[in-house]
């Protein structure tokens, strides 16, 4: 367990859980979308994706910021606690 987890508030930690589920489900939910219109899913980056799929990956994104700005919250708790 990581000293980042442990300082975390249960609220945290549950949030932090809840949003890594929810990342791994849209990520393999535009995985299977893009193998479906014959996209190479390790290029979702790089292509002009269509309007279904823009939207899969803007909600991974999202999910991700959020899971950053969650943890740089937690690492900020843990520096002011030194």
């Amino acid at each position: 367990m990581s000293v980042e987890w442990l300082a975390m508030s249960g609220k945290e930690q549950s949030r932090q859980t809840e949003l890594e589920e929810k990342l791994r489900e849209v990520n393999q939910q535009l995985h299977s979308e893009m193998l479906a219109r014959g996209f190479d899913p390790a290029q979702d980056d790089n292509v002009a994706l269509t309007a279904p799929l823009a939207k899969i990956y803007m909600e991974r994104e999202n999910l991700r910021a959020e899971l950053e700005t969650l943890r740089g919250v937690e690492t900020e708790g843990i520096e002011k606690q030194a």
